[in-house]
């Protein structure tokens, strides 16, 4: 097999993995990781577009596969699916981590709280519910993220093409 099939089918099996396991981690705290008060620990994974920006890919395709799954039906697929996929773009595009996290948060307490607020909650008490839950995420993604920083086995193992060096 030439490399850039391998390079091909590589990718297209981090992107499956980043889906199922953001699957999976939204679906295991299911309970809060919809409606106005959310604790959604798969965000975390939105971060590897900081390093590789076509995991966006796997991470709005995982966001949407879990949003069939949620009790708001048809709205929070196209909410909350485009709020990942905003969020991730915005990400791939940021050289500081510190700046990235903040994509999530505010993409998501704007596009969620909007969501819920044409279910009849109110906006900004969602927004800032919303908001509160990201980042808690983020502030663990972060950390974990910060930790790896220096261990070019997780950049390789990630396959990171952008931001191996970031500072913050």
């Amino acid at each position: 097999m030439n490399s850039k099939v391998s390079e091909t089918i590589r990718e297209m099996t981090f992107n499956a993995l980043l889906a199922a396991l953001y699957v999976v981690f939204t679906l295991v705290v299911s309970p809060i990781a919809f409606n106005a008060i959310q604790f959604r620990l798969s965000e975390l994974f939105v971060l590897f577009c900081f390093f590789n920006k076509r995991y966006t890919i796997g991470l709005t395709l995982g966001c949407l596969i879990a949003n069939i799954f949620s009790p708001l039906g048809v709205l929070d697929i196209a909410f909350g699916t485009s709020a990942t996929l905003l969020a991730c773009i915005g990400i791939m595009f940021c050289k500081h981590l510190v700046v990235a996290i903040w994509f999530p948060i505010v993409i998501n307490a704007t596009l969620v709280a909007a969501e819920l607020y044409i279910l009849g909650e109110p906006y900004w008490w969602s927004f800032m519910w919303v908001a509160i839950g990201e980042f808690a995420v983020m502030v663990v993604a972060y950390i974990v993220f910060f930790i790896l920083r220096k261990n070019q086995a997780f950049f390789r193992a990630i396959r990171a093409t952008q931001n191996t060096e970031f500072k913050f």
